[in-house]
């Protein structure tokens, strides 16, 4: 009994992680039992090699007929971290991967690269991509900010390993967004930083212009319904476009990445 309560565990674990992954362990078992393994270890390796010729090589394909599609990676594209596309979270509308790779050459000149973070799952619209509320139909995605180094020049990177959850606080003065929310009863507003699984590039700072072209760039595509950043970053940058747009308390903080958004 518990044997079977670990596995419908795990199971349901790897498909919210990865949408997918429940469905293959099940096959790789079922697989290693047909084919008499009983050893663990056996089984794990079928699954897990399952799951890789799936995700790398299967479901790029299948996911059209949802009309989504990996995020196009180049050397001016590229994820925060390969566990996203390990775990499928790197699908996108073609309408996206256009844009980005537009957006890429504007921004090039400037010294900035897109790297992206959480995007949405390959199949079915409505299935969560958790932590999120709202990546599930292809039309959202997460983009680093824009760092700099001391000397002022722009360095492609990310400032915790997942790239979320360090922030760009408030300065005194500025909308306190997120002390608002909670003090209204909002905790989970600062949740991502449990996310970060720790901070790296430390010697880098918040480039504001940076951003700004990097956000000025995205905002000159007619795809972009809107865009979650802090408030504080909108004001502080001097954006006025009204696509750019607070999120609401029930979701969480964006003074550590960029979400767009298209039709």
């Amino acid at each position: 009994m518990l044997k079977w309560i670990f596995l419908v565990f795990v199971f349901l674990l790897l498909t919210l992680l990865t949408q997918t992954g429940g469905v293959v362990l099940l096959l790789g078992w079922l697989m290693a039992r047909a084919f008499g393994w009983r050893k663990r270890w056996k089984k794990l390796l079928l699954s897990f090699t399952l799951y890789l010729i799936t995700s790398l090589v299967i479901i790029p394909h299948v996911a059209s007929i949802f009309g989504r599609e990996p995020v196009e990676h180049t050397e001016d594209i590229m994820p925060a971290t390969w566990f996203t596309v390990l775990t499928n979270r790197n699908y996108v509308r073609p309408a996206i991967n256009k844009l980005l790779v537009e957006t890429a050459k504007k921004i090039k000149p400037q010294g900035i690269k897109l790297i992206y973070l959480d995007a949405n799952f390959p199949f079915f619209n409505g299935f969560p991509l958790l932590p999120h509320l709202s990546h599930n139909d292809g039309r959202k995605l997460d983009l680093a900010l824009v760092y700099q180094n001391k000397k002022g020049i722009i360095i492609p990177a990310k400032k915790s390993r997942t790239g979320y959850g360090v922030y760009v606080n408030p300065r005194p003065g500025e909308v306190n967004q997120p002390q608002q929310c909670k003090q209204a009863g909002y905790h989970q507003y600062d949740f991502p930083k449990y996310l970060s699984l720790g901070a790296v590039n430390r010697e880098l700072i918040f480039s504001e212009r940076g951003t700004k072209f990097l956000l000025k760039a995205l905002l000159e595509h007619s795809a972009i319904q809107k865009i979650f950043i802090e408030p504080h970053l909108k004001s502080r940058l001097r954006l006025t476009d009204d696509r750019i747009r607070f999120h609401g308390c029930r979701a969480v903080r964006h003074d550590d990445h960029i979400h767009l958004q298209i039709h």
